[in-house]
């Protein structure tokens, strides 16, 4: 099912158990921020990022290889070099994702990003090194960005789908299919939001942060806070700002995101985490956030 029905999604939703695969990440993996910069084509759609002044390359790698190392703790993590020519490649959830078997390759908006998708050795390495078959959504005109513009219950193959400048019906259906999931909501993003994961965040298959002010339609948010019941966490625009509903959780107790995101943690967002069963994990990640994501669109996930 695709719908934008939010009545018949959550009927769907509320008939699919937890068995449609691991709720969390087996790895991950990173791309390194070589050549980090202002990418204007992305800075016109893209309201997080910070003027060209604010990026400093430096202290992006530096703490780049922080975050490797933080998340290498709870799951493999490998890091592909950066490229000069695509200044936006630390945020590879965008353009390569996967799911059991497959490796799938997104169709960015911006040729700045366009770029990215023809990595021979990201592709390589999925095709040849884990033997994933390829789903090639690079080439097709629909906008489709992957695990920016869809959030991913993947214990239930849950989606949900938010329609900006970076994904378009077509693209969500694209998305839906590759991805094999029971359904997908679709919504439209409140104006100024490019992409879901910003304002929205499935935490292990059981959890949901939700920045309700990211979202055109309450009737959207109401749907995907009752298909997580107690443990849907409304976070404050103050916290979306803060890049707090940037997160996600690489195992069943944990959550990661930017200390920045965490400093802006409400006392009842804490204790909602604490209750659905979720430890905080931080990562200084400032010089990164110039670039208009966060901890969340650094990691892309292997299933």
């Amino acid at each position: 099912m695709l719908t934008r029905d939010t009545d018949a999604f959550l009927a769907a939703a509320r008939a699919c158990a937890p068995d449609f695969g691991p709720a969390t990440a087996r790895a991950a993996f990173l791309v390194a921020p070589d050549g980090f910069g202002l990418a204007a084509e992305s800075a016109s759609d893209n309201r997080y990022m910070a003027e060209a002044t604010a990026f400093d390359a430096t202290r992006a790698s530096a703490q780049h290889r922080d975050l490797q190392r933080a998340l290498s703790a709870e799951l493999p993590v490998i890091c592909f070099a950066g490229d000069p020519a695509t200044p936006d490649a630390v945020f590879p959830n965008n353009v390569f994702a996967t799911a059991p078997g497959r490796s799938i390759i997104g169709r960015m908006r911006h040729p700045v990003r366009q770029r990215e998708a023809a990595r021979a050795d990201i592709r390589r390495f999925f095709v040849e090194s884990l033997g994933r078959s390829e789903i090639d959504l690079s080439t097709q005109p629909h906008a489709c960005e992957l695990t920016g513009a869809l959030a991913i219950d993947r214990a239930r193959g849950l989606g949900f789908c938010g329609l900006s400048e970076r994904c378009d019906e077509a693209g969500a259906r694209l998305m839906h299919d590759a991805f094999g999931l029971r359904a997908t909501l679709m919504f439209d993003l409140a104006q100024g939001e490019y992409h879901t994961n910003v304002v929205l965040a499935v935490l292990a298959g059981r959890a949901a942060l939700i920045c309700a002010d990211g979202f055109a339609d309450p009737a959207t948010v109401a749907a995907i806070g009752a298909c997580y019941g107690s443990h849907a966490i409304p976070l404050s625009p103050a916290e979306r700002a803060a890049f707090a509903g940037n997160a996600i959780s690489l195992a069943p107790d944990s959550v990661w995101m930017s200390a920045t995101a965490a400093r802006g943690l409400s006392a009842a967002s804490r204790k909602a985490l604490t209750a659905a069963g979720f430890g905080v994990r931080e990562v200084v990640l400032d010089a990164i956030e110039a670039a208009g994501g966060s901890l969340r669109c650094c990691v892309g996930e292997v299933f």
